[in-house]
């Protein structure tokens, strides 16, 4: 029997509730029981693979709620494939994303879901479930909604932003909002006023503004707030719940903090560009700031005080990446003269896990709070709670032995996501992903890449875990 067995010994292990000195075994892909280090129990335990983790914490693979790849935007595609995108997941210690399948207008959810099920089916290196863009609200598209949520999509992504791609109006909100309240989805909503956008983008590039920098000057704070306000108001006419995704302001989170604060289902996600970069990074000269042209925009810093204090107060919930890589080289250039023009998106798949962590050693969050924002809360949100997202007997064996003390720098030379650039370029943190299992398969193995493509599973999700 204990050849099927793995025993991680000596560890601590950190899960968003507890921290405790503990061996795991894991048995059959899952977690069999654990046992305080050094107890008669663990002492007992017999097990074909030990892993010995003294010194080095025991956490819950990382859930990425909101990644895509290959995803088809503004002329070209993001540059991670499933293959090379659920790899890097595994490098940076993430086990588990939820991506978006995309409904084309004209198209049915079914067409775009079955395509998306094509790209990933047996190219992914860990588990993945899917969200649904919803690009074209109407009769059939929202009764087929219901069937979705019957087959494990249980969330429906809307866009105020993207007039003639994803855009929908607030009319087309509303039903999904009310079809969404009676069938159990949750509504993730891009909300930016992108009308409004496009009118101080066409104002800005006929004034010769062409620059990175003035994608991140038209869409302004205001605007998300008043979009992100407005989503709120038209969840609460059709009783429905809301998860507003990548919250990039102060204004944005005090609407989300607002709608908590009268007992609402509104939740706020955000994303380690948000808490690490700024509106420096978009001013960098020689058309370098393209790098860092993704929607919601990176803000001035200061904004970046209010997030941190967000993720405290649990007025945000979760941190996810908006992983969507372009290369800089051929995709980012497609904007150059005009900010318009340069595909949105950031990578970043790869060093959510260690960036949390360097905010703990930064002060800004608990270790239980990095494990609760990273790993637990994302897998409740989306129905993927307790087999995803903590280490408790019955769960998936999806875990990461963590080096707190081991220093990194962050560099394109080093990681491995399918993108020519880092986001976090040069950048020195501390902590490092050393051994991640995959339900119980070892995919990286003391910084070595074990795993393989087709390994990782469709995991059909319940409905937030949140909701009464």
């Amino acid at each position: 029997m204990s050849s099927t067995r793995t025993l991680i010994r000596g560890g601590l292990v950190i899960t968003a509730a507890d921290e405790i000195h503990a061996d795991v075994l894991i048995e059959d892909g899952r977690i069999a029981a654990l046992a305080a280090h050094g107890s008669d129990a663990a002492a007992s335990w017999t097990a074909g693979r030990v892993i010995e983790a003294a010194g080095r914490y025991v956490i819950p693979g990382g859930v990425d709620a909101h990644t895509h790849m290959e995803l088809p935007f503004g002329g070209t595609f993001s540059s991670d494939t499933f293959e090379t995108g659920t790899r890097a997941a595994a490098w940076g210690g993430t086990t588990t994303i939820v991506d978006f399948a995309v409904q084309t207008v004209g198209h049915s959810l079914r067409e775009g879901l079955d395509a998306w099920y094509a790209k990933a089916d047996g190219n992914c290196a860990v588990d993945y479930g899917f969200h649904m863009i919803l690009s074209d609200v109407h009769e059939s598209s929202l009764k087929e909604m219901d069937r979705l949520v019957g087959e494990g999509i249980t969330s429906f992504k809307l866009f105020m932003a993207y007039p003639g791609v994803f855009y929908s109006d607030d009319g087309q909100i509303l039903r999904a909002m009310q079809r969404s309240a009676s069938n159990g989805g949750l509504i993730m909503m891009h909300a930016e006023n992108g009308i409004a956008i496009d009118v101080l983008v066409e104002q800005a590039l006929a004034g010769g503004r062409t620059d990175p920098r003035h994608h991140g000057e038209v869409r302004k704070v205001l605007l998300e707030a008043e979009a992100t306000h407005r989503a709120i108001q038209l969840a609460r006419v059709a009783g429905a719940p809301l998860y507003v995704v990548h919250v990039s302001a102060d204004e944005a989170v005090a609407e989300i903090a607002a709608a908590r604060d009268k007992g609402l289902d509104v939740f706020g996600e955000t994303c380690p560009q948000y808490l690490f970069l700024s509106t420096d990074n978009l001013a960098e000269p020689d058309f370098e700031g393209a790098k860092y042209v993704c929607s919601t925009p990176l803000r001035p810093r200061e904004h970046q005080a209010a997030l941190w204090r967000g993720l405290r107060t649990n007025d945000l919930q979760v941190v996810s990446t908006d992983h969507c890589p372009f290369c800089f080289s051929g995709q980012k250039e497609l904007g150059r003269g005009d900010f318009s023009k340069i595909p949105n998106g950031l990578p970043g798949v790869e060093n959510r896990m260690d960036l949390l962590h360097q905010a703990v050693l930064d002060g800004h969050i608990t270790r239980r709070r990095w494990i609760e924002i990273a790993c637990a809360t994302p897998a409740r949100m989306f129905g993927l709670y307790p087999k995803k997202g903590t280490i408790a007997p019955g769960a998936d064996a999806d875990v990461v032995i963590y080096d707190p003390g081991a220093e990194q720098v962050l560099s394109a030379e080093t990681h491995h996501m399918n993108v020519d650039y880092s986001a976090y370029e040069g950048r020195r943190i501390t902590g490092r992903v050393e051994t991640v299992l995959s339900r119980g398969a070892v995919v990286i193995d003391q910084r070595e890449y074990t795993g393989r493509a087709g390994h990782g599973q469709y995991v059909p999700r319940g409905t937030c875990q949140y909701l009464g």
